[in-house]
């Protein structure tokens, strides 16, 4: 059973939005809304999420449950959770259904706040722009809503979630498995274009396991670095391929990681999604700013300007690259928003080097676009 205590939503300009809390939790951070009518546990497990108060537009929630097949980081890194109906334990529903969304909540010890018109919340920030926000009991003094409204947004949040340590991952089979035959013929120094599986250094600013699965499903042998691995390290390892993971936060932020993407080009082929997209840009001299209110959720229409095809995609972001800025500049767009006309890909004009603004992946979402992994895997044969 979830706790009838009643608690509220209080946004900066001074908005309130009433609701149930799940806990006696507090929460402060940036209020995003999420679009997508499923895959609840892969946002909260998305660190790309980290620190931000994540809204849900779709109003059931929690109706299938929760289970470790979809966790997309080792914990849930957001810093509360806003939701419409909250489905009670005892009454999710699905054959990978392990816990209840509220028994997730807890023990993941993310604060939630339910029962709330979440569309109106939306509504909202679509017109004034994202903003700080907090939840409170609803009896909480003003003095601690004062206080935990100064709390000031963290900026360094990739070092927050990315991995502490180098680790290898290896070529999944068909069922899933480790593809031992392929792991070996790599392992016996047989690079990427005579076969062997190809090698990617994975450069983690908080990348989603859904993402590492994909490449390791298509062959792919991998070595994740942390963030602030400099590229003598990457390139150590002999890579046959640089990838430039998501992640959260401004990318103004990490100034070190555009250093190491600009020491590493020309050296290697590169792919970045996401946060590895804006980096990426910016390592090439482009600019990024803040969208007003952000791209999240597994239905937006991206147009290939090289075939014409619009594909269906999974974003989570709230920067994007400016596209008046790669005048100039050796890149060139390849992908847009059909909803905006911003910019969703690009590549460079004389290295194999490109990357994109949405998840291919999905997780949640659909998987129109896993063709940009056999993309990369093709640049770094030599294709």
């Amino acid at each position: 059973m979830t706790i009838e205590k009643k608690g509220k939503l209080i946004l900066e300009d001074g908005t309130v939005f009433s609701g149930h809390l799940l806990s006696d939790k507090r929460a402060t951070g940036e209020v995003v809304f999420n679009t997508s009518m499923t895959g609840y546990q892969e946002s909260l497990t998305d660190p790309s999420y980290c620190r931000q108060l994540l809204t849900l537009t779709y109003p059931l929630v929690g109706n299938y449950g929760t289970a470790e097949l979809f966790m997309q980081s080792g914990k849930s890194f957001v810093g509360g959770f806003i939701i419409g109906e909250l489905c009670p334990t005892g009454e999710s529903s699905n054959w990978h259904d392990e816990h209840s969304l509220a028994e997730f909540l807890r023990t993941q010890e993310v604060p939630c706040l339910y029962d709330v018109d979440t569309r109106a919340v939306t509504r909202h920030i679509r017109a004034a722009g994202t903003m700080k926000g907090v939840i409170v009991p609803e009896d909480a003094p003003q003095a601690e809503i004062d206080k935990l409204l100064a709390v000031p947004i963290r900026q360094d949040v990739v070092a927050e979630v990315t991995t502490k340590e180098v680790y290898t991952l290896e070529p999944l089979a068909a069922d899933g498995k480790s593809a031992a035959g392929i792991a070996e013929a790599a392992a016996a120094g047989r690079g990427a274009e005579h076969g062997a599986a190809p090698h990617v250094a994975c450069l983690d600013y908080g990348v989603k396991l859904n993402i590492l699965r994909s490449m390791q499903a298509k062959g792919c042998r991998l070595t994740v670095f942390p963030a602030g691995a400099t590229a003598e390290e990457v390139l150590a390892v002999n890579p046959d391929g640089i990838f430039l993971s998501n992640g959260p936060g401004d990318p103004a932020d990490v100034p070190q990681a555009v250093e190491t993407i600009k020491a590493l080009l020309g050296k290697k082929p590169i792919f970045g999604i996401c946060l590895g997209h804006q980096l990426l840009a910016r390592a090439l001299g482009a600019e990024t700013y803040k969208l007003k209110f952000g791209h999240r959720g597994s239905n937006q229409p991206v147009k290939d300007l090289r075939t014409g095809r619009v594909a269906i995609s999974s974003q989570n972001h709230g920067f994007a690259v400016n596209e008046a800025s790669l005048s100039g500049l050796p890149l060139e767009v390849t992908h847009v928003n059909v909803n905006d006309g911003t910019v969703e890909g690009m590549h460079h004009t004389e290295l194999p080097v490109y990357s994109v603004q949405y998840h291919p992946e999905a997780s949640p979402g659909p998987d129109d676009n896993l063709y940009l992994f056999d993309e990369f895997i093709a640049n770094m044969r030599g294709e």
